[in-house]
């Protein structure tokens, strides 16, 4: 009789276990894969500064020329560039060789671009200082352009601190961003896009990373801080 019990017990508990395999097999995948501590503590190993910290590396310096790219870097233009697209190439980037579509970005599209508080935070810092500020852009020359104006409402630069906008383009026997950072003698340049980095070190300046926007019309975002150039916190916005 207590052979029979036993045979019973351990056939019961197999039917328990079977059952408890089939439920794990048949039931649904996790909704949310989750995260271990270590993956949320994992950072890249790159050279962070904030707005503070280079205005603090700065100090006991006479002013100097500073320069910065514009889109992605002090504005979020890519309203424009996204309705250029649509509006010039829909399945394709061929707008940005369209003279048509430069025309109207540097007369007025900007009016739609937002610009972000990074750019706006060092700005203010380098006028305070009687720094002289540039700002170089890969975007084509046109025979007009409003952009100057529009940075100079957006970020408060005085009358007698403003320098026209240099349009370095990339068409062939135009100058060059790096040129253009060696002719002004600026000391450090500001960008979001790996050019900006290597220009600004050709030239012999300080080129310092601002974080393009995920959201940005411009893809693939670049990888900062692969240069081992310092990178600014918090300056995706």
């Amino acid at each position: 009789m207590r052979k029979i019990t036993y045979a019973l017990s351990a056939a019961c508990l197999l039917i328990g276990l079977s059952h408890n395999v089939m439920a794990k097999e048949s039931g649904p995948a996790p909704l949310w894969p989750g995260v271990t501590v270590a993956q949320l503590a994992q950072q890249a190993p790159i050279h962070w500064v904030s707005v503070a910290q280079i205005e603090n590396s700065l100090q006991g310096r006479p002013p100097i020329a500073v320069g910065f790219d514009i889109d992605d870097t002090v504005l979020f233009s890519s309203p424009g560039f996204y309705r250029g697209q649509k509006e010039f190439s829909p399945k394709g980037q061929s707008y940005l060789k369209n003279p048509e579509f430069w025309e109207k970005m540097n007369n007025g599209w900007d009016e739609f671009s937002m610009p972000k508080e990074v750019g706006s935070s060092l700005i203010a810092m380098h006028l305070k200082r009687g720094d002289s500020i540039y700002f170089v852009t890969g975007r084509s020359q046109t025979k007009t352009e409003t952009v100057t104006k529009t940075l100079q409402q957006d970020f408060g630069i005085p009358d007698a601190s403003v320098n026209p906008v240099i349009f370095a383009g990339d068409k062939e026997g135009q100058n060059t961003k790096t040129q253009w950072l060696k002719d002004k003698e600026i000391k450090i340049f500001y960008g979001d896009s790996d050019n900006d980095i290597t220009a600004a070190q050709e030239a012999g300046a300080r080129g310092i990373r601002v974080l393009r926007a995920s959201n940005s019309s411009y893809q693939p975002l670049p990888k900062a801080g692969s240069y081992g150039e310092e990178v600014i916190v918090n300056s995706e916005y």
